[in-house]
């Protein structure tokens, strides 16, 4: 059982940034791919960003691919989502989400899920 809490969203204006960050309650981390998806008003929920158990490898979405940054902290039982550059298309709640094994782009493969936290960036 993992238990997901999200914080650090939040207003900003485009160009701007903001740190999302995941905190993890569960017997254990390791072992657990990591992932943030996003929703925008209206829309599916879309893919973000996945990382590793160990953070040696990530993928991102090509929308935010040289934007953002995932990564984590096995110590602190912490996933981060690095946003710069933000723009107005990156509004939405944005939701962490944990599997054990493998990373995928693909939500229904996640077994547990944050309860979001909102990003709004106006232009």
């Amino acid at each position: 059982q993992v238990q997901l809490v999200e914080s650090g969203g939040g207003l900003v204006q485009a160009g701007g940034s903001l740190r999302l960050s995941c905190a993890a309650v569960a017997r254990t981390f390791s072992g657990y791919a990591m992932a943030w998806f996003r929703q925008a008003e209206g829309k599916e929920r879309e893919f973000v960003a996945a990382i590793n158990w160990n953070g040696g490898s990530t993928v991102y979405a090509d929308s935010v691919k040289g934007r953002f940054t995932i990564s984590r902290s096995l110590r602190e039982r912490t996933c981060d989502l690095q946003m710069d550059d933000l723009k107005s298309d990156d509004t939405g709640v944005y939701y962490c989400a944990a599997v054990e094994g493998a990373y995928s782009k693909v939500a229904s493969v996640y077994e547990w899920w944050g309860q979001g936290t909102q990003v709004t960036v106006s232009s």
